[in-house]
């Protein structure tokens, strides 16, 4: 288990990406959450089986998701276990 903290900037904020990030961690069973900071950054945290966030990890580089992602920053740590669900703030 480990926690992915991702950066993404580019154009990801009022294009639909927290949704789609959403629906993609929930899909790999992931637990964290998406937020959109003042900058137009997007933090993505997501909790759960290293394999698994590399796919979303991989998915938020892939040049299919919503808006353009110009450059995604990533970290790993140990899972902190303070998430529920996957939500969009």
């Amino acid at each position: 288990m480990v926690r992915l903290t991702a950066w993404v900037h580019g154009t990801v904020q009022g294009v639909g990406f927290r949704w789609w990030t959403r629906s993609r961690a929930l899909e790999l069973g992931l637990v964290g959450h998406a937020t959109n900071h003042r900058d137009g950054r997007v933090l993505v945290v997501a909790e759960g089986e290293r394999s698994a966030c590399e796919k979303l990890l991989a998915l938020l580089r892939s040049g299919k998701t919503p808006g353009v992602v110009t450059v995604v920053v990533e970290s790993w740590d140990e899972p902190r276990g303070d998430v529920q669900g996957f939500v969009e703030r």
